[in-house]
């Protein structure tokens, strides 16, 4: 099939593909369907400050990202936003389409008048590190901390 991969909100009815997508971020991903599951999805499909972002292509979602975006009392009051599970199919990689995800979720955090947009990381790989550089991220300005709970 030759479509022009386009990033759009994830919807209501995306929850199964996305849980789908989402075992190529980690080893497994969360059962799809369970009843917490199906009331969280709802949750955030309803919150105008979360948004999924996804890109289908063959009938299916094969790369997406997840911005956040958080309301602030420094910086003039202006909102920051956070990225995260960023992710493309594994036969879909090297096309373009989580930079695609990450241009639309720059838009989308700069019309909400963030000040700056973050994101973690766990790969210690140095084609991953500089794909987000590539994207406009930068690993000099701050340290991250992660504390697992």
């Amino acid at each position: 099939m030759d479509e022009t991969p386009r990033v759009q909100e994830a919807g209501p009815g995306d929850l199964h593909d996305l849980l789908h997508l989402y075992t190529h971020l980690h080893d497994s991903a969360p059962s799809g369907t369970d009843a917490a599951v199906f009331s969280l999805w709802e949750q955030l499909c309803a919150d105008p400050s979360y948004h999924i972002l996804i890109v289908r292509l063959d009938g299916q979602i094969v790369s997406s990202c997840t911005l956040v975006v958080i309301p602030n009392l420094t910086r003039g009051q202006r909102p920051y936003a956070l990225i995260e599970n960023v992710v493309t199919h594994g036969e879909y990689r090297g096309r373009g389409l989580a930079s695609l995800c990450l241009r639309r979720a720059r838009e989308l955090a700069r019309q909400a008048g963030c000040y700056k947009m973050m994101l973690l990381t766990g790969s210690k790989q140095e084609n991953t590190l500089r794909f987000y550089e590539r994207a406009g991220f930068n690993r000099n300005d701050k340290t991250a901390f992660v504390q697992w709970l």
